[in-house]
């Protein structure tokens, strides 16, 4: 585990103006406000986010699933979102004859969880058929006030890298690990440093649901977990800061200005199994209620990709980067044509590339560094002569000189292995 991060000095650029300059999003007064465009530069950022997610949920036992984006309103009420979230979340839609009102309407999500559950209980499970693991990258609704929008920080339609585990009480700790585990993967990928976990469970007040001992047992397990992940000095533990279904691990980060904030959250639930009647069939034969873990990686696409922007002041690793490579001949002829043929087999890798032939090369410049791109290549009659490509990775100022047959396998190989710096 990290040493506590140290806040950011130099003055952070808000993730809107990166947005800008970078051209990831827009938003149109047709569409309407808190709900993004992606645009391409945008949609390739996100593309590699979401991926990454599923790499990550397909390799931690997880299934993906689809499910509607909307519900009845009982399915909210039986949850318990209506009773706590109803006044954040959009009006119901009336379907009744006529425009007549619906007895039970259909409304936006605010959540993915019921739908999750309802897939657990499509069938009837053995104790022998846990732990089961849903995965989706699912969208959900949040009727924000307008004057708390705020660029992808605060926005409508939330798209989220969401899990649920369904599991017996003693694979929790199991689970738990694995999902800790996973997070802390992805976010050392991203090249966010954790600044520390905390623990929230319950205290000695009679205001939680469920059993006391099952608490007991769950923040016993989390506890483990947290000593062997990230030892007894690098989390904390917060008594009565739980949610009131269960206990949670939070992962707490600074961000570019230097505050703190949870980034991600492996959430014991053993409120939706109790509402939704989730059991399985024990060894003994008696039917007993499963623990629901909410968790996932990346989060939040939205709200990822603002914090990613401001964190890395729009320089973001290279396997993330809009721009991988922008290819920046001085003339025509061999040069151009050199960095036409480069280009195609850099993009026949999957690999996103520019190639900028117009105006200056001065200008030429300074608008990919504005972009943003990854590495800078210029490409003149000697480079083109010798073979060479003149690199230049604005994030650190090096320099290199690589041959031109050499960098298509060096690169592709970077964004594979989801490299900050290729060339470093």
């Amino acid at each position: 585990m990290n040493a506590p991060a140290t806040p950011v000095r130099n003055a952070p650029v808000d993730h809107r103006e990166l947005g800008r300059d970078m051209r990831i999003f827009d938003t149109s007064p047709l569409v309407g406000p808190g709900l993004p465009l992606w645009l391409p530069a945008g949609a390739a950022v996100r593309h590699e986010l979401e991926q990454y997610a599923r790499e990550v949920a397909l390799r931690t036992g997880c299934e993906p699933v689809y499910s509607p984006v909307l519900g009845k309103r009982s399915l909210f009420e039986r949850s318990g979102h209506w009773a706590k979230f109803a006044d954040d979340m959009f009006p119901p839609m009336s379907l009744g004859p006529d425009g007549a009102p619906d007895a039970d309407p259909l409304v936006l999500r605010p959540a993915n969880c019921p739908h999750h559950a309802q897939i657990y209980a499509a069938e009837p499970r053995s104790y022998r058929d846990l732990p089961v693991r849903y995965s989706e990258l699912a969208p959900m609704f949040r009727a924000e006030r307008s004057g708390v929008l705020s660029g992808l920080s605060r926005v409508r339609q939330i798209d989220l890298d969401d899990t649920h585990v369904f599991c017996r009480p003693d694979q929790v700790e199991a689970e738990v690990r694995t999902a800790l585990a996973a997070v802390l993967e992805v976010l050392g990928t991203l090249g966010i440093e954790v600044s520390y976990l905390r623990l929230s469970g319950r205290d000695d007040t009679d205001r939680w649901l469920g059993d006391p001992g099952r608490w007991a047992a769950a923040q016993a397990a989390l506890a483990a977990v947290l000593d062997d992940l990230a030892g007894p000095r690098a989390w904390r533990a917060e008594p009565g800061e739980a949610a009131f279904y269960g206990p949670k691990i939070d992962v707490q980060v600074l961000d570019a200005r230097g505050h703190e904030e949870t980034l991600a959250t492996v959430q014991l639930d053993f409120n939706q199994p109790e509402r939704f009647d989730l059991t399985y069939v024990a060894a003994s034969g008696d039917r007993e209620r499963v623990v629901m873990i909410h968790r996932g990686t990346v989060g939040a696409m939205e709200r990822m990709v603002a914090f990613l922007l401001e964190r890395h002041a729009g320089r973001l690793p290279f396997w993330l980067a809009p721009v991988q490579l922008c290819l920046l001949p001085v003339s025509d002829g061999a040069p151009g044509d050199a960095a036409d043929a480069l280009a195609r087999d850099l993009r026949g890798r999957g690999l996103r590339v520019r190639v900028e032939r117009h105006g200056s090369l001065g200008n030429r410049i300074r608008l990919a560094r504005q972009r943003r791109d990854a590495l800078l290549g210029v490409l003149g009659p000697r480079e083109a002569d010798a073979g060479l490509l003149a690199v230049t990775d604005p994030a650190s100022g090096e320099r290199f000189s690589v041959p031109l047959a050499d960098l298509p396998g060096r690169l592709a190989a970077a964004a594979r292995d989801r490299v900050a710096r290729p060339l470093s």
